[in-house]
């Protein structure tokens, strides 16, 4: 690739977003691994963990998943309160099947961190879309988590 060569986008999103399939498409629950201490990261500070959040983002647990450009974005039930999630791209470290650990951690951006966060903006809302309250989001913890961290709601 020589000078002249525009630059290319981040292949992250399209990381994201083919893992997301796969993972869905075996019928497991996609999670992401996510470093909140990265700037723009809007998740509930009670469910950090070591400065990182899992997230589950199956269909079922969460509203108005987007996997955009430039973020993750939708909402979720975070002990019974919904609440709108922004996770940058660059935050995201991995995704993963909860039930069988595979997955992918997600390579560096060669643009960087920074340019990728000038170069796009993650300052949309995500409206709430009433998630539902089971199998939600937010349980810390490394993957791959085996054992019981669900809890039936009724």
């Amino acid at each position: 690739m020589g000078d002249d060569a525009a630059p290319m986008s981040s292949h992250r999103p399209y990381l994201l977003r083919a893992l997301y399939e796969w993972i869905v498409d075996n019928g497991m629950t996609p999670h992401v691994l996510v470093d909140a201490g990265q700037p723009g990261v809007r998740v509930p500070a009670h469910a950090v963990k070591d400065g990182r959040i899992v997230l589950n983002i199956a269909e079922r647990a969460v509203g108005g998943l987007r996997m955009d450009n430039d973020a993750l974005r939708f909402s979720a039930r975070f002990g019974g309160v919904s609440q709108s999630v922004l996770v940058p791209l660059p935050a995201v470290i991995a995704v993963y099947a909860r039930e069988t650990g595979h997955g992918m951690a997600l390579p560096e951006d060669p643009r960087g961190v920074e340019a990728q966060l000038q170069a796009e903006p993650a300052s949309a809302s995500v409206e709430d879309s009433g998630a539902p309250d089971d199998d939600g989001p937010g349980s810390p913890g490394e993957p791959p988590r085996r054992g019981g961290h669900l809890r039936i709601v009724k």
